[in-house]
């Protein structure tokens, strides 16, 4: 069976967004390191799942990459726009993005047919409203946050009220020169 890899970036106080969604306190630069991290993270899926909310911001961000074929990140970007994505929405009927496929059902339903199919893991992206949903129902089997190096005090956050805890596993972390780290976690079986 496929795992479902959680990519997600947050701030050092847990946060994934701003209030509104605001994503101006992230670091945006890469390293090669960190560039490399994420592109192996990247080549060891073939889908990528995210909520509506987050697919415009999502695939406009990566296509406008692709307009500059000098950017460091435009391999990346091309990856990002090419992997094909499922979008999962409960009021979108009809896709309008390209290389993607709406999901409209039960999310526990939807997210295990997608791990039972052959082929490479899963990755999401997020949104936050998403991403809670998934680890409420205890769908993420890899969490990967990218901890930016700033606490912003309030803001969206993927860990919601709905459970009482949730024990991971510690598998790895590493730091990048851009300040970021990377702490990998599983979730600890009971």
């Amino acid at each position: 069976m496929r795992k479902l890899k959680l990519q997600m970036q947050m701030s050092i106080d847990g946060y994934v967004a701003g209030p509104n969604g605001e994503l101006d306190w992230m670091t945006f630069s890469l390293d090669e390191k960190a560039l490399a991290r994420l592109n192996e993270l990247t080549d060891s899926s073939d889908t990528i799942l995210m909520g509506r909310k987050m697919t415009d911001g999502f695939i406009n961000h990566w296509s406008s990459v692709l307009e500059n074929p000098e950017s460091p990140l435009y391999s990346f970007a091309r990856k990002m726009i090419d992997i094909p994505k499922v979008v999962f929405s409960k009021t979108v009927k009809e896709s309008k993005w390209a290389n993607t496929t709406l999901a409209n059902g039960d999310i526990v339903e939807e997210v295990e047919n997608q791990k039972s199919r052959n082929g490479k893991d899963i990755l999401v992206h997020g949104g936050a409203g998403f991403v809670s949903s998934l680890i409420q129902n205890n769908l993420v089997d890899e969490y990967h946050f990218l901890v930016n190096p700033v606490a912003i005090g309030k803001g969206m956050s993927i860990f919601g009220d709905s459970y009482e805890r949730l024990n991971l596993r510690f598998i790895k972390s590493e730091a990048f020169s851009n300040g970021k780290v990377e702490l990998c976690y599983e979730p600890q079986k009971t």
